[in-house]
């Protein structure tokens, strides 16, 4: 039986990502985002934006009383290169400015290109980097890869390297996340254990949407699988549904 919407509305917003990485984004863009992270029904799990906005992120959530909210940035962001050394330092970087988490892209042309082995050598020398309560999350970007055997094997390369969380895309591409590759990725997480959690970011603006990839991870994991801590939903539209299904009078 499907949820009733207000509480699906509200796990939603737990799994939340409230992303802003724009080519426009400035210092009064990112100070919005975190006061939108703050909402009348719970705090959204992070905000994610680009590196030079992570302290800025940091320190206005603090202010906010939002300490609980962790910062996510991005790295080898959005192009997925193989340059293993220029990874590792934008991963550092970050932490140093007081990232919580870090969304590395996958080297997916590396893999497209017939190379095996880059993508897990890279996200591990990643993990070498991401100490402490510091999370690595691998952005596979399953709409260019879309054979379902190379974004198996991207799941797979990504859980051996040590990523806490793989997710869909960067959201930078024609194709984001869609069913297929979400249950691709799930049945990786099941066989290696189910310790790794799934992002799923990209065209995710409806409550259904939001309900079909909940659902999916439940279906194969299970209700207790699905929380901050194993999924999270990248987006940056979809927070406005949520309110307004939660702002509406009795019903669903």
């Amino acid at each position: 039986m499907d949820q009733p919407d207000k509480q699906l509305a509200r796990l939603a917003i737990s799994l939340l990502d409230l992303t802003s990485l724009n080519a426009d984004d400035d210092d009064a863009a990112i100070v919005r985002l975190c006061l939108r992270a703050m909402t009348p029904f719970g705090p959204v799990a992070a905000v994610c934006v680009y590196p030079r906005f992570v302290g800025l992120a940091r320190n206005t959530l603090n202010s906010l009383g939002g300490a609980q909210v962790r910062v996510a940035t991005v790295a080898n962001f959005p192009y997925g290169g193989s340059n293993i050394a220029s990874t590792v330092t934008q991963v550092a970087q970050a932490i140093a400015a007081g990232a919580d988490e870090v969304d590395v892209v996958y080297p997916f042309h590396g893999l497209l290109a017939g190379d095996c082995d880059i993508g897990r050598e890279l996200l591990a020398a990643c993990r070498k980097v991401c100490s402490g309560s510091v999370l690595l999350k691998a952005i596979l970007e399953t709409g260019e890869l879309r054979d379902p055997q190379l974004i198996r094997r991207a799941s797979l390369d990504a859980i051996a390297a040590g990523a806490d969380f793989i997710k869909t895309s960067t959201g930078k591409v024609a194709i984001n996340a869609t069913e297929q590759s979400a249950r691709i990725m799930l049945e990786a997480i099941a066989e290696q254990g189910a310790e790794v959690g799934l992002k799923v970011s990209g065209g995710i603006r409806t409550l259904a949407d939001a309900r079909l990839y909940i659902g999916l991870a439940r279906q194969r994991m299970g209700a207790d699988w699905v929380s901050a801590s194993h999924m999270r939903i990248g987006a940056s539209g979809l927070l406005d549904e949520l309110l307004a299904c939660l702002e509406q009078g009795p019903g669903r």
